[in-house]
């Protein structure tokens, strides 16, 4: 055979392996609103940077037929690309061969570039759009998703893993984007659930459909499993694009740093008299985030999920930074079960990336009740403490308003070796709130007055002059500073500067034991 000839069958079989499943069942993908495993990476990545590997393998199975079937690469697209110039590694589920069905060959092409990246120090994103276990292959395509979510457990912390659900997902399979650091969803046309709904209807005789029981809207804002909902593919995939522009390449790297932008002038300048001076009344503590953060750079997470605390990254002077802040216009801001796996989660991937961390503190306690107590609240709520206390990334916090109790020392407080404290002239740092405590240290006093109404308000409004204030926890060093709220912007660059070279360590231990 001629050079000629060689070189012609080579590009005859990489013509074949583009076409998938064929011509009939991309166009059905394109009805359903979904892209192809193909085109979704090249809107993933920048233009004319994937070099694709493991083309043409294919699957080595011989029962029910399967040796006639032979699709080359088997289903999924591997290879490496780069987004804005940084390297990626990425692989792409073909729902259009085998269904995207998981072969034994298949998962080798997976745990293939997860070892490249983790040797190499790249990110990986797997966009996911599969059946789930080639049945067919039996227990070889289970053992190829234990090698996946075993690569997924030993790549954390060491790479940013990022998933797409893209199509379904369901039963094993979902536990490979539950072990990465964030998930993605795209509504209407992806679902996760580790049973579907056939069998939850025999099994608990509920009737739901699988977008009630495992869409995008049920796992963004019901069950917190994944952390975006995006409107289509192509949207999912540019906010992938976006969020990579945060974060380093892997956790011996610093932060990618951009041209610093100031805030918008309005919004900054709203900050001075942004918090209510009554203690009940609610503001957007997303206002405080926009007025000191580079303009339109906060990029939020988890959303729909435990929106009485808001987490998310942002830039300061164009260093990316890691926000988390109560939210005083749900809850009232409180800590919550849902709210405090929110939070550490988000505390603790930061902490593992070299991400700095910027509170923004207004928080009256954690939530009361039975369903709080019976669920965990004590066990749960100390995952978020145990997230601020382990990080050693540059801590700052703000405390905007309230900062009572428990909560108080949670939220990223000295005590727990936060570098940079400061609070607002707003700011209240109290076991609790005016009136509880009142109620409580002047029970009597109140009982006994000819007017224990009057009584109250008066014994309140001294108590609120004597300890409803930031100055006794200045006195004590507990805070660095009380300043005025234009001032944080300015603060904390500088606050962020000194400490970009921050060496800190914690007892040398195999793992720690996070209260799950």
């Amino acid at each position: 055979m001629s050079h000629n000839k060689k070189a012609e069958q080579l590009l005859k079989l990489r013509e074949e392996a583009k076409k998938g499943g064929g011509a009939a069942r991309i166009k059905k993908q394109h009805d359903k609103g979904k892209l192809t495993a193909r085109e979704r990476i090249a809107l993933l990545l920048d233009k004319d940077s994937f070099e694709e590997i493991d083309t043409f393998v294919t699957h080595r199975s011989t029962a029910f037929g399967l040796d006639k079937k032979l699709v080359p690469g088997d289903g999924v697209v591997t290879g490496f690309g780069k987004i804005e110039g940084r390297p990626v590694y990425v692989f792409s589920q073909d729902f259009t061969v085998f269904g995207g069905s998981l072969s034994e060959t298949h998962a080798e092409k997976i745990c293939k570039i997860m070892d490249l990246a983790m040797k190499n120090g790249v990110p990986v994103i797997g966009l996911n759009d599969s059946g789930g276990a080639r049945i067919q292959e039996g227990v070889s395509s289970l053992g190829g998703y234990a090698e996946v979510f075993w690569r997924n457990s030993m790549a954390s912390g060491v790479v940013p893993q990022i998933s797409a659900v893209m199509g379904p997902c369901a039963g094993g399979a979902v536990y490979s984007p539950a072990l990465t650091d964030f998930v993605y969803m795209v509504k209407n046309t992806s679902y996760m659930f580790v049973t579907g709904p056939n069998v939850v209807k025999t099994v608990t005789h509920e009737e739901v459909t699988s977008e009630e029981l495992g869409g995008a809207s049920a796992h963004g804002s019901r069950s917190g499993v994944a952390h975006f909902a995006a409107e289509n593919d192509a949207t999912c995939l540019k906010d992938i694009r976006e969020l990579i522009s945060y974060i380093p390449q892997n956790c011996e790297e610093k932060t990618p740093r951009q041209a610093s932008a100031e805030p918008d002038r309005s919004k900054a300048d709203a900050l001075d008299n942004l918090v209510p001076l009554n203690p009940n009344k609610p503001y957007d503590i997303k206002d405080v985030i926009g007025g000191v953060v580079d303009k339109d750079s906060f990029y939020e997470v988890h959303e729909q999920y435990a929106d009485n605390i808001v987490v998310g990254f942002a830039r300061l002077d164009g260093r990316s930074v890691g926000i988390v802040a109560n939210q005083p216009l749900s809850l009232a801001g409180v800590l919550d079960i849902d709210a405090s796996l929110k939070g550490a989660r988000f505390v603790r991937f930061c902490d593992a990336f070299n991400i700095p961390l910027v509170v923004f503190e207004d928080v009256p306690g954690f939530l009361p009740g039975t369903d709080q107590e019976w669920g965990g609240i004590i066990k749960h709520g100390a995952k978020l403490l145990y997230a601020f206390c382990e990080a050693t990334v540059p801590k700052m916090t703000v405390i905007t308003r309230k900062a009572y109790g428990g909560a108080y020392d949670v939220m990223n407080s000295k005590h727990i070796r936060a570098d940079y404290n400061v609070a607002w002239p707003t700011a209240e740092i109290a076991v609790m709130g005016t009136k509880g405590a009142v109620e409580i240290i002047f029970r009597r006093e109140i009982s006994k007055a000819d007017d224990p109404e009057a009584k109250q308000k008066e014994l309140e409004a001294q108590y609120s002059e004597e300890f409803a204030h930031p100055y006794k926890a200045a006195a004590r060093g507990f805070i660095d500073d009380v300043i005025l709220p234009s001032e944080t912007r300015k603060k904390l660059i500088r606050a962020l500067e000194v400490s970009q070279n921050k060496a800190d360590t914690v007892p040398k231990k195999k793992h720690d034991n996070l209260p799950l």
